[in-house]
């Protein structure tokens, strides 16, 4: 009950929210609580379950809130062995663990120390696993998994290959619209510039074209919508109170465009022109193009200094953007400025990335809740603004069986989707690993494949 209240009253702000969703707590039993709640949230229960449970003696005297190094006193398998600022950090397994023989446990935590070390960028931790010096590596990208696997290590054996499975939501990544600026604040617009961005082209040049692209925030599972399919049901039930202002595809079908593949995107491109023009974008006689007012249609993508992949797509598309007379330019900062710059939503576009879960809820407010709109330092970067958006996040919380509650999600991934706040790409339904052979894991993979509870949490050692 201290570590509840706590962590709602002092600790980071995510803890916040739910506690004062909290009516009342009180003790029943040696080993039980009652949580009573003041709102109907399907996920509270879940949410409060997963609070860490600290030990008030060590808290007793001092400022809660303030940063610190100290380490916390929790109730895991691991003990903190070492730490060193900002270059690793190892746990030692303590083999006086309250809950080593509980049946849940049984088959996890196997491990006496894993240590996790830290590095200034990818490329480095990669040249560290090549060395000897990692036991695990996971790959992002697929041109890389299959052309830069040939190192001794893999040759011999003692390096292994797989492709872990999953089905857990594709999220979203790709580039953001800020649309908080008055030139991307017409969904027509958006539209054009998703219509500009060749993806085909660019994942074939990228990724041998193996990587399918993101079709919706829930793709890649259950809870996504139909791509180009019109709403039923349930769905169509929540979506209709908003429909005169819902943008175009959100009740009738959305799908992302699709080019031929060949870097002119012809087709696209005029469709794309088409739409400007619509909405009051016209090309001169000097070929830029330009609002009523004569101000050219211009804007800055912001990347963090590094991201060479995201900077060689970005300029792709910066050269495809010219054809239609539009002025774009990259911007590379470091992290620092950029965290700033983000964190006050001082961008035109960006890149953008944010996981999902099987199990949405509450967190979906702090990524498209109005609120973030004009409050800094939330996840809400695009400038989402939607009622329907908020209703369906209501819906969800709320919903009194599971049947509501997909149809809830489903909504509320059309009106996102339609609402072409980001222009997506490429998503992997297989996660990527090479590891030490001496490493095993279970056959049965989780429905979430390699996630949060795989690695190392039901791996084990095996000398050869």
């Amino acid at each position: 009950m201290w570590s509840v209240e706590k962590l709602g009253t002092d600790g980071n702000p995510r803890y916040a929210a739910a506690w004062k969703k909290i009516a009342t707590m009180e003790k029943t039993g040696e080993r039980s609580v009652r949580f009573t709640f003041n709102v109907e949230d399907r996920e509270l229960p879940l949410i409060i379950g997963l609070r860490p449970i600290l030990k008030k003696a060590q808290w007793d005297g001092k400022d809660f809130a303030e940063a610190t190094m100290e380490v916390p006193i929790g109730s895991g398998p691991y003990t903190l062995e070492s730490s060193e600022l900002g270059v690793q950090v190892t746990y030692k397994r303590n083999p006086d663990w309250w809950g080593k023989d509980l049946p849940f446990n049984k088959g996890q935590w196997n491990f006496d120390e894993i240590r996790y070390d830290y590095y200034a960028n990818p490329q480095a931790i990669f040249e560290a696993f090549k060395a000897g010096q990692l036991s695990t590596y996971r790959e992002a990208n697929v041109a890389k998994w299959l052309s830069s696997y040939d190192f001794p290590a893999v040759q011999s054996g003692d390096i292994v290959k797989a492709e872990i499975p999953h089905g857990r939501p594709s999220g979203i990544e790709g580039f953001a619209f800020n649309t908080r600026k008055p030139m991307f604040a017409d969904w027509r617009v958006r539209e054009a510039l998703i219509l500009a961005f060749n993806f085909e082209f660019i994942n074939k040049a990228l990724n041998d074209g193996l990587l399918p692209r993101i079709p919706s925030y829930f793709g890649n599972s259950f809870l996504a919508m139909d791509p180009g399919k019109p709403a039923e049901g349930r769905e169509l039930e929540l979506l209709q109170p908003f429909a005169a202002e819902l943008p175009p595809g959100a009740i009738e079908g959305y799908a992302l465009p699709v080019s031929d593949g060949n870097q002119a995107n012809r087709k696209n491109i005029r469709a794309a022109a088409k739409l400007l023009e619509e909405s009051g974008w016209t090309v001169g006689d000097d070929g830029i193009l330009k609002n009523a007012k004569g101000e050219p249609f211009k804007f800055e993508i912001l990347l963090v200094t590094g991201q060479d992949e995201m900077a060689s797509v970005v300029q792709v598309y910066i050269e495809a953007l010219k054809t239609l007379g539009i002025q774009a330019t990259l911007n590379k900062i470091d992290d620092a400025q950029y965290k700033e710059r983000t964190s006050a939503y001082d961008f035109d576009m960006t890149h953008y990335i944010r996981s999902l879960s099987l199990s949405p809820g509450n967190e979906q407010l702090l990524y498209w809740g109005a609120a973030g709109v004009t409050e800094p330092g939330t996840r809400n970067w695009m400038g989402v603004n939607s009622p329907a958006v908020e209703a369906m996040i209501a819906a969800m919380l709320k919903a009194p069986s599971n049947d509501d509650f997909v149809a809830a999600t489903k909504a509320l991934d059309r009106v996102l989707t339609s609402g072409r706040y980001v222009i997506p790409i490429w998503y992997s339904d297989v996660s990527r690993l090479a590891y030490s052979a001496k490493l095993k894991y279970p056959e049965t993979i989780p429905l979430y494949g390699d996630w949060t509870g795989f690695l190392p949490d039901t791996w084990w050692y095996e000398a050869k």
